[in-house]
């Protein structure tokens, strides 16, 4: 009851408040005679923070007719609030969505407007993106949203320690990694791989790319389903297991560290490896001690039945509300954010790799975005994020029972049996 109240509180703050900021905008642009279009996004943070501040500018610039209120908070928080706003009548002109089972969720509201019509309008626009990375936005053959970023995960390690350490060959198996990191350890390097517990989304991102290494596709296919999920096969249990051996390598305090500052630490050099996403290059390009980084794809398990050459990561772009009130201004921003024009510059100024077609180039990129493209393009595919491709319930389950197991509150046994309890109401609610 009281975990109930609390969310109904939540929800209403949400609401309030963000109907007081879009409220007080609306009169304003009202006054001035100009359309408001609402522009809510998940970057608060440099340099994206900046960088949308510098596009909202030069839009308005350009479209004098036109006043965007734009709002941001931070990826869990942002999760929270989109669904809330989603839930409700106040959806904004345009949002940010990550791609798969997340954007069906939101698009499942019946409040998501659907992008056919604008694709067959705007054939030069259509075009312009990857192809592969419109489809975890489409959904029964009707696409939603448009992506801007394409990301990947992968390991990355300081070559500097790993050569002083004597380490010469990339692992292409998780024994042969946690050689590695044993070696590490013998050199000096109590933690020789570290994560920031307290941030269950990059949990997950471990846990769902294990998970697609060990079991086969058609069981994760099965489970990741609402109506049929049920995760009882034994490999989830030694996938917890196996994860916790490398939650043994990252020392006393992981459970109490953000992703953001194991990424300080990695970037400052104190640091041999870390689980990283290729748009976080941008972060150690724009540093000053820029250290001398390697990377691979997270290897394989030798008695795995997955496919070891996906690459865990998905597209993130951008969506409409289909109750806006001035769709054809939202439409205008919309493609505003998403021309080639502006990737080039988001490229530049944030250093991350795009969806946009010819806007990653040798002119406004570095070689290991380069590289982190053609990555992209040569892996046998991509998998989701883990907290994207299962439904939230038994997602919080495996990544707040992982926490439980790192801080020592919970039995790997007793995770498994959360996540199962999870997926058995997720399961009777998609079956009703």
């Amino acid at each position: 009851m009281f975990k109930k109240i609390v969310a109904i509180t939540i929800m209403m703050a949400v609401l309030v408040s963000f109907a007081a900021a879009t409220g007080s905008s609306e009169q304003q642009a009202a006054a001035s005679g100009k359309t408001t279009i609402r522009f809510f996004h998940r970057w608060p943070m440099e340099p994206r923070f900046s960088y949308f501040n510098q596009i909202v500018a030069e839009f308005e610039a350009r479209n004098p007719d036109i006043k965007i209120e734009m709002d941001s908070v931070e990826n869990d928080a942002y999760k929270e609030k989109i669904r809330v706003l989603i839930s409700s009548n106040d959806v904004p002109d345009v949002f940010v969505s990550w791609s798969d089972s997340f954007a069906f969720n939101l698009v499942k509201s019946g409040k998501v407007r659907t992008l056919n019509d604008m694709l067959e309008k705007d054939k030069a626009f259509a075009n312009s993106f990857i192809k592969s990375q419109i489809g975890p936005f489409t959904f029964g053959g009707i696409t939603y949203g448009i992506p801007l970023t394409i990301d990947g995960k992968v390991l990355v390690y300081n070559k500097a320690l790993w050569t002083q350490a004597g380490i010469t060959k990339e692992p292409k198996t998780f024994d042969e990694l946690l050689v590695i990191l044993d070696t590490l350890k013998t050199k000096g390097h109590a933690v020789p791989i570290l994560e920031g517990l307290s941030n269950a989304w990059a949990i997950s991102h471990y846990q769902g790319t294990m998970l697609q290494r060990y079991l086969p596709a058609a069981v994760l296919a099965r489970d990741y389903a609402e109506a049929t999920g049920e995760f009882t096969h034994p490999g989830y249990k030694v996938v917890l297991e196996r994860f916790q051996k490398l939650v043994d390598y990252m020392g006393p305090n992981a459970t109490s560290l953000t992703h953001t500052e194991v990424r300080n630490q990695f970037i400052a050099g104190k640091l041999p490896m870390m689980y990283m996403q290729l748009a976080e290059f941008a972060y150690i390009q724009a540093s000053a001690t820029k250290p001398d980084f390697g990377y691979f794809n997270f290897p394989a398990f030798s008695d795995g039945q997955g496919d070891p050459g996906l690459l865990t990561g998905a597209p993130e772009g951008f969506m409409m509300s289909n109750t806006s009130k001035n769709p054809e201004a939202a439409e205008r921003f919309f493609k505003f954010l998403l021309s080639k024009e502006n990737a080039y510059k988001f490229v530049k100024d944030v250093g991350a790799p795009v969806a946009v077609l010819g806007a990653v180039t040798n002119e406004n990129s570095y070689p290991a975005l380069m590289d982190a493209i053609t990555l992209i393009n040569n892996v046998s595919g991509s998998a989701p994020w883990f907290d994207n491709a299962v439904n939230i319930k038994v997602a919080d389950a495996f990544m707040r029972g992982s926490q439980a197991v790192a801080s020592k509150d919970k039995t790997v046994d007793q995770v498994v049996a959360d996540i199962q309890a999870a997926a058995k109401v997720v399961k009777s609610e998609a079956t009703k």
